[in-house]
């Protein structure tokens, strides 16, 4: 399983003395120089935390990584990939600083396909905005792209913001589960026992979608 995460425009400030280390990160060798590239000097010296506790927005609250058992924690470290503007892709505690960027598809489309196409996840669960979405698709054949609904009286539509507190509600769920999904329908298994979901198989170049219809 792997989770496919958007970061967050809200970040907390690190505190201490330890700095960043680009060698250190996910994908360290192949992400180097455009990680260079990108960043400024201040920024290379700025205090560092994990990422997972520098994002502190919707998604993240949601998420609420402090509170999951050691275990959940430990899932979350081998599944979680954050796609960032500025590190490329980042696992949940990597070293990062409070920063501020808009991704820009031309500096990673490239250079992050190498890296991820080699994970060999058998399910890949896209919890990403379309911009972030941009940088790397994955096979689609074992892709999940989660969106969000509102069921109101019977009108259903689309949620734009609140659907990242959903995501990471999602996300929650699948690192505290008993099973970890292999399959589509296995996803949908463990969602349905905490939303209401709808399964839309791939087809035509286009990935799985699993819909959470709220309301």
């Amino acid at each position: 399983m792997l989770i496919l995460l958007p970061p967050s425009e809200g970040k907390n400030q690190p505190k201490g003395k330890s700095v960043l280390n680009l060698s250190k990160l996910a994908f360290g060798a192949d992400l180097l120089d455009t990680r260079s590239k990108l960043l400024s000097k201040a920024l290379a010296k700025s205090p560092v935390a994990p990422a997972i506790a520098v994002y502190s927005g919707v998604l993240y609250q949601a998420l609420d990584w402090s509170s999951l058992s050691a275990g959940a924690r430990k899932r979350g470290e081998r599944s979680i990939l954050i796609i960032s503007a500025l590190f490329g892709a980042l696992r949940p505690t990597d070293q990062i600083p409070n920063y501020k960027a808009k991704i820009k598809t031309s500096d990673w489309k490239s250079v992050l396909k190498p890296p991820l196409d080699g994970l060999g996840a058998d399910l890949i669960i896209d919890c990403r905005s379309s911009t972030y979405a941009a940088v790397w698709q994955s096979n689609p054949t074992k892709t999940v792209a989660v969106r969000v609904f509102k069921n109101d009286m019977g009108k259903v539509s689309v949620i734009t913001h609140l659907s990242k507190k959903y995501r990471g509600e999602l996300t929650r769920l699948l690192l505290k589960s008993a099973k970890v999904p292999k399959s589509p329908a296995q996803l949908l298994e463990i969602a349905s026992s905490e939303f209401n979901c709808k399964l839309h198989k791939a087809k035509d170049g286009q990935p799985w979608y699993l819909d959470l219809i709220i309301g």
